[in-house]
């Protein structure tokens, strides 16, 4: 039988720490009263740990209270912002987006290069990406990045933190991550883009009130991210998700029927979207990129009437893939995200909720995403801040 031991001086001091930066973190300047009031800390042990965190550089004063009361303004203690800074950067086929961000979350300084597709060498590439990151932290104010969190399509081996491309992804896209490690002399964290996308729906979009959902991701290509209990799942070899190989050639009944040995990629990727888009009489460009796919999407919800024939024919192969992932998962809820998934809002989510009450006989909600901006640039600073505040503040 194993014994709870009493928390030492020092292990106390930690845990109060960590309280008080979180709550920092979370709502911004607090006086000392209103820290105590929080933490239901003493007031002695409230002013020990603020001397501590001040110390440490990690809190300052940064004004005073407005309160109208007699007597001098409380104090307002809150995070020192420049302690350190992070990056995210979004990798894609065909642009790569930067953000640097300081020590509370605020972007700094962001950044996006076009790649084009028959223009710029790949060393080139990295060597433009890499130097506009370095611009984007002196912007920033930041003499060094303490980390940096990569998203990119592909797997990432878990055990060797290396990505393995997956189709016909370029080569290039690892390259910048070595690029990154070698030349930046900081961390770099390298996950899944639809994984991050995810991370960032369940803690500042969509999926917010969620413990347990899926993000179907409709964008370029295919993918989902499968968040359970609260946690990210990657899977054996961080293929979790892989939505894209799932196989629906001879799909009796079902769309899929018309795609000789294909997969869900080829019925619900982008240049899938757009075909489908012209197959319904709409403007869709034949470019198979993302843009193309999401205008086709708005250009369909915009045309009202006229354009929901597309759109019950799309939510019916999105609805595909979802039942596929809640067969196994039953997740509760799927969030539709990517450029496609967005676009559509809550008109395609409500069709593919209705198609997908007809296949799965659970309750399953399907909500679009709504993480304003990049969804994997949004996921990658918050990872990237995660490993800066388990430096800094101790957390676990």
């Amino acid at each position: 039988m194993t014994i709870a031991r009493p928390a030492t001086p020092s292990t106390a001091r930690a845990i109060n720490d960590r309280l008080a930066l979180g709550l920092l973190l979370d709502q911004g300047p607090l006086t000392a009263t209103q820290l105590k009031e929080l933490t239901g800390l003493s007031r002695p042990t409230v002013a020990d740990l603020l001397e501590r965190l001040q110390c440490a550089g990690l809190v300052t004063v940064v004004g005073e209270s407005g309160a109208a009361r007699r007597g001098p303004n409380a104090k307002l203690y809150g995070l020192v912002a420049g302690r350190a800074h992070i990056a995210g950067v979004d990798v894609r086929t065909v642009s790569v987006g930067l953000a640097v961000a300081d020590l509370t979350g605020r972007t700094r300084a962001t950044a996006e290069l076009a790649v084009a597709p028959d223009g710029a060498t790949p060393g080139s590439l990295v060597d433009d990406a890499v130097r506009a990151l370095a611009d984007a932290a002196r912007r920033a104010g930041a003499a060094t990045l303490h980390t940096i969190a990569v998203g990119a399509p592909g797997l990432v081996d878990p055990a060797t933190g290396e990505l393995n491309p997956t189709g016909c992804l370029p080569r290039w896209h690892a390259d910048l991550v070595h690029a990154l490690r070698d030349r930046l002399g900081v961390p770099v964290l390298l996950e899944n883009e639809v994984n991050l996308a995810g991370i960032a729906e369940q803690r500042l979009g969509a999926a917010r009130d969620r413990d347990t959902f899926v993000l179907l991701w409709l964008g370029h290509g295919v993918g989902a991210a499968v968040v359970l209990d609260g946690r990210l799942r990657r899977g054996a070899s961080g293929g979790t998700g892989e939505i894209g190989f799932l196989p629906v050639s001879g799909a009796s009944g079902s769309p899929a029927s018309a795609v000789r040995d294909g997969d869900f990629h080829a019925l619900a990727g982008g240049a899938a979207v757009c075909a489908l888009a012209r197959a319904h009489g709409l403007p869709a460009a034949s470019a198979d990129d993302a843009p193309a796919a999401e205008a086709a999407v708005r250009a369909a919800v915009a045309a009202g009437p006229a354009g929901e024939p597309f759109l019950d024919a799309l939510a019916e192969r999105v609805a595909l893939g979802a039942a596929a992932l809640c067969v196994v998962l039953d997740p509760g809820c799927v969030v539709l995200g990517g450029e496609v998934g967005r676009a559509g809002g809550t008109a395609l989510a409500d069709r593919v909720a209705r198609r997908l009450a007809d296949i799965f006989p659970l309750r399953t909600e399907v909500r679009p995403g709504t993480v304003a901006g990049s969804a994997v640039l949004g996921g990658a600073v918050l990872t990237a801040l995660d490993a800066v505040h388990r430096d800094l503040f101790g957390t676990p």
